[in-house]
């Protein structure tokens, strides 16, 4: 038997790079670099056609069906997902997908980095088109590494023990919302926040440097909550006018968002005090809370978050609906007297909030619970009608 050929015009390579994100305080960066690149090649039409068996065994595993993104979307997105996803996994060099169309071929990547936040070895990718006259006759994908293959072992072998010891001290059996809180006090308190640090877009930075961006501690905390069986994405957008990634979690079934950047209190400047703490206003917000500062893209389709029990203020008894001086007094004095540097207070009225504001800062009535202080901050975060006591 002849074996037929064709003669393929390969015509454009585009070069498709992932924003970089910087937190506030970073700016959008469209670093998209497109290429066109005219040649002829020789293809065979047994190499132009995909392999079917390889796809449906992976699409048959069910391997990512507890994955957040994976979920919204339609079949030929999943069944792309599943082909990106084994290809960046075996670290090879390209593969040809089951579409024809690159906008699926970009949904499906965006999707796979949202629900992946290890995948620190690959930073965009290219894809060639193949056509005969003016039909596509296949899409190949080609991710872009930034590590080899020895490299990435020899890197993956220092995150693994570096998250051996982070993990060592969660119980498995602990509940959702204490396993996130663990991962989201752990990153906040122990990561920096370093505008130009090394290797900031992925967990590289986290793991073995401590020092990141916004975009490096979603994709930790997506990493860490996988290991810990939590579902989770990464979520990218803006945040103040700049571009920001935080994460969507699902917590006993509900879901809830969770900015870990902004629970390092560090992250704006000097202007929230000296020291340290852990700011939770953005521990398990909804929908609404979030789009107060937050504005996601349109990479795809988030549920709408309203649960509440999970939010730090209300698991942590925290949250006032009524006017309660005794019991903030009796949450502050606990705070200053076991050394906690901060203690956080959430009102369900501005009203409350000034009032509080008023009675234990203006008129100075801390001093009736906290026996000795002379010295007190405040950080205030009336958007969320949060007060916060800095000791």
């Amino acid at each position: 038997m002849i074996k037929r050929e064709r003669i393929v015009m390969l015509y454009a390579v585009i070069l498709i790079v992932l924003l970089a994100l910087t937190g506030c305080g970073g700016s959008l960066q469209d670093i998209a670099d497109i290429n066109f690149d005219t040649r002829t090649d020789i293809i065979s039409d047994e190499e132009l056609q995909p392999d079917v068996q390889e796809s449906e065994t992976a699409w048959q595993t069910g391997e990512h069906d507890e994955r957040y993104v994976y979920m919204t979307l339609d079949e030929e997105c999943q069944r792309v997902y599943t082909e990106i996803y084994a290809t960046i996994i075996n670290h090879e060099e390209a593969r040809e997908v089951s579409t024809l169309d690159p906008d699926v071929l970009d949904e499906a990547y965006r999707a796979v980095m949202s629900d992946y936040g290890e995948l620190f070895w690959v930073s965009g990718y290219v894809y060639t088109q193949y056509k005969k006259g003016d039909v596509i006759e296949a899409l190949e994908f080609a991710p872009s590494y930034t590590k080899t293959a020895d490299e990435r072992s020899a890197i993956q072998e220092q995150i693994d023990g570096r998250v051996s010891e982070i993990l060592a001290d969660i119980s498995p059996d602990a509940s959702d919302y204490d396993k996130t809180r663990y991962v989201f006090d752990y990153l906040a308190a122990n990561v920096d926040y370093v505008l130009g640090s090394q290797d900031n877009q992925n967990i590289i930075s986290v793991f073995l440097y401590g020092q990141t961006v916004c975009q490096g501690y979603a994709s930790a905390t997506q990493y860490l909550l996988s290991k810990l069986g939590i579902q989770s994405a990464i979520v990218t957008g803006e945040a103040e006018g700049n571009a920001h990634a935080w994460n969507l979690v699902r917590m006993d079934g509900e879901y809830y968002y969770v900015d870990t950047t902004w629970g390092n209190s560090t992250y704006t400047g000097e202007e929230m005090g000296n020291e340290r703490f852990i700011n939770y206003n953005y521990f398990g917000i909804t929908t609404d809370e979030l789009l107060a500062t937050h504005l996601p893209d349109d990479a795809f389709a988030l549920p709408e978050c309203t649960a509440t029990r999970d939010n730090y203020y209300m698991r942590e008894e925290c949250y006032f609906s009524t006017w309660e001086p005794d019991t903030i007094g009796a949450l502050c004095k606990a705070g200053y007297e076991s050394g906690n540097t901060a203690v956080s207070v959430k009102f369900a009225t501005e009203e409350l909030y000034q009032q509080t504001k008023q009675y234990f800062i203006e008129e100075q009535h801390i001093l009736d619970y906290c026996s000795g202080i002379t010295t007190l901050y405040y950080v205030e975060d009336v958007q969320q009608k949060v007060l916060i006591f800095r000791f």
